[in-house]
């Protein structure tokens, strides 16, 4: 079938078509991504949040292994947005991130217990509220954020549909845009992974894991995604044009990272 789309309609169509199809493909979800209880309440919070913090800079806390080289005790008085299981390093940390930011559904089901049980403010996907029990507080129930994995886009205004990027660390680039931050800094997005194989197939870990900042992040066990690097490159170099275009910055000072899409800065220089 989508050969034969291919041969019948003209080349400089194929794009419209196609965003087309995936809209309409789309539309059996957007009622509940707008008008659901817990995504009126996520959108009234993310209302709040739009431009709460201009001027201001955040870190991006990945989960490569490169944070056990990372003196993270400095980040005490900045904001930080952890990403899905970073909260196995508070007690070395000494001290929480700002927020948790988590989209995929393997990490959120298989960790939505330890995540319900953070005191801090968490961002979820929406695909991922089915594996939150309805009977759930109000006040636990995350910000749900409407993430999609088709049409890239930067998404500046998160109270809209937001593109994954093949990683959690762009939705995190967008949550902090929509916020007002001006200075985004990058640390422990390693961008490179022991384990190898086709970009996001699903795997369970035989054993400790080494792609990660500790061996119990994805250990024995753990249903996980391969990385999708390619594609997170693309959705880095969006992040890179929109805040530029935007006279803001986003900087890399991960220890030894292999990312090069975005500017390098020495970790420690950015205290003095």
């Amino acid at each position: 079938m989508k050969q034969s789309i291919k041969q019948l309609v003209p080349h400089p169509l194929l794009a419209p078509v196609r965003e087309t199809y995936l809209a309409l493909r789309r539309l059996p979800a957007v009622p509940g991504a707008y008008l659901h209880p817990w995504r009126r309440t996520s959108l009234a919070a993310l209302d709040k949040l739009h431009g709460m913090y201009a001027g201001q800079r955040a870190f991006i806390i990945g989960n490569g292994p490169s944070l056990r080289n990372t003196d993270l005790s400095r980040l005490g008085q900045d904001f930080t947005f952890g990403l899905n299981r970073i909260y196995l390093m508070f007690a070395s940390m000494g001290f929480p991130t700002s927020c948790l930011v988590a989209v995929n559904d393997l990490v959120v089901q298989q960790c939505q217990d330890e995540m319900q049980n953070l005191a801090i403010p968490r961002f979820f996907s929406w695909h991922s509220h089915r594996y939150l029990p309805m009977s759930t507080p109000r006040e636990n129930v995350p910000t749900f954020l409407y993430t999609t994995y088709e049409s890239p886009r930067f998404s500046g205004d998160v109270r809209g549909r937001v593109w994954e990027g093949a990683t959690v660390t762009y939705v995190a680039l967008q949550l902090a845009y929509h916020m007002g931050f001006s200075r985004v800094i990058l640390i422990g997005v390693d961008h490179d992974f022991v384990s190898k194989g086709e970009a996001n197939k699903t795997v369970v870990s035989q054993g400790d894991d080494d792609n990660h900042f500790s061996p119990h992040y994805f250990g024995r066990g753990f249903r996980w995604q391969l990385p999708d690097l390619d594609t997170s490159e693309m959705a880095y170099t969006m992040a890179r044009h929109a805040y530029e275009r935007a006279g803001r910055e986003v900087i890399d000072a991960t220890v030894g990272g292999k990312l090069t899409v975005f500017p390098k800065v020495d970790y420690n220089s950015l205290f003095k």
